[in-house]
Formats: C-alpha cells, structure tokens, sequence
C-alpha cells in the first residue's frame, strides 16, 4: 500500500509552468525571441472557462440548450494559462486597438502559433495523456 499522504494538498504538486517560443516575431531590444510563460490550471477553473463559452439558447417548445463554443473556450484555455506576456494588460491590447485577453491573443497571433500555443497549453494541461498509457506506465 502506498503512503496515503501524498494526496494530502501540501504534498501535490501545485501548478506546473515552462517557458514557450510561440514565435520568432516577438524578441528583445537585443534581438533574442522572447520565450512565453504558461501555467498548468485546475480543473475548478477548467469548469469556469467551460461555463464561460457555453451559451444558452432557446430552442423548440421554449426548452433550452446548451452549447458550448470550442473555439472560444480554447481561446479561454490559452489566456488562462499564459502568465506571460501579461495579456489583461491595457496598453498591451491598446496597442493592438483591441479590448479583451481573448481578442488580443488572436490578433497578436497568426494562425499557425495560435494553434503551436494551443496544443502545448493542452499538453501542459494533461489533455495530451492516453488513459492507457498511463495504466501501462503504472504496471511497470
């Protein structure tokens, strides 16, 4: 039987972070590509940002349902998870002539490193993780 205390919450791990070249466009006065900072998140803010891009919409017989936008809620994902730059930052989306993380993010981006950042925030997320992988991790 393992020790039982590791699952204590001053034993977990809190939240995983790295650094990510999301593209040569941004560097420093010297020249060097400025590396993004992500954060790992949980999953009570996982539900947040779920909540956050699921809309109600009134269907037949008055009944409502729920849909939730993939596109925006990745787009949540992603804001949720970069630490750095700081994208609620005013005179960072005044810059760019927009308002809002989301917003800014996509016109900070091209499509390609939107996507490269998507994936490796999934991944820093654990969405990348097969279930069975990990059961044949464990037996070994």
């Amino acid at each position: 039987m393992s020790d039982f205390s590791a699952f204590y919450a001053q034993n977990a791990a809190v939240e995983t972070t790295e650094d990510f070249v999301v593209s040569p466009r941004f560097k420093d006065k010297d020249g060097k590509v400025i590396p993004w900072k992500l954060r790992s998140i949980t999953e009570e803010e996982n539900k947040e940002l779920r909540k956050a891009a699921t809309k109600r919409t009134k269907g037949k017989y008055g009944q409502f349902t729920s849909e939730m936008d993939a596109n925006e809620y990745m787009a949540k994902m992603v804001v949720a998870s970069v630490s750095y730059p700081d994208l609620k930052n005013a005179e960072l989306q005044k810059s760019y002539g927009v308002l809002g993380s989301e917003i800014l993010l996509r016109k900070m981006l091209l499509p390609g490193e939107f996507s490269a950042l998507s994936e490796q925030v999934q991944t820093l997320n654990g969405f990348d993780q097969d279930i069975n992988e990990q059961i044949a991790e464990v037996k070994n």
